[in-house]
């Protein structure tokens, strides 16, 4: 299970280092792809897998559910870890995120979402936990 904050800088070129705690349990290789609210998700390769087989039994004949399959499939990138601990994220995807230099890399239980410091603090902000700790109550789920 991924848990924790950790803040990083990415380099120019586009290479993060990742926490060492995450790479234990992600390994060499492992992928990062868009997420929601504007962030990165990386995934370790069994989570990927699973991820893809939820996508190939959505009902495709449906416009959204190929929108969102899209989303996700075609910005998804293969990366492996270097001798330093670093990966390198695709232009594109940094592009998206916004990760210029400062980066903060969050544990989400299955997998990692890997924000932008300023889109972080922003999306932080908003949180209103109370609010949630009621939806959640009525999902059923005690904290």
């Amino acid at each position: 299970m991924y848990k924790g904050k950790y803040n990083h800088t990415i380099d120019t070129k586009g290479r993060l280092i990742v926490p060492s705690k995450f790479r234990d349990l992600l390994g060499d290789e492992f992928v990062v792809t868009k997420g929601a609210d504007g962030c990165l998700v990386v995934y370790d390769n069994n989570g990927w897998k699973a991820f893809e087989e939820t996508l190939q039994e959505m009902p495709m004949n449906r416009k959204d559910v190929r929108q969102v399959a899209r989303f996700f499939l075609a910005g998804a990138a293969d990366v492996e870890v270097d001798k330093q601990g670093r990966i390198l994220i695709p232009t594109d995807l940094r592009d998206y995120a916004g990760l210029e230099k400062e980066v903060v890399l969050i544990g989400m239980a299955d997998k990692i979402e890997i924000w932008s410091k300023d889109r972080w603090e922003d999306a932080s902000a908003d949180q209103d936990v109370a609010d949630t700790l009621e939806k959640m109550a009525e999902w059923g789920i005690r904290i």
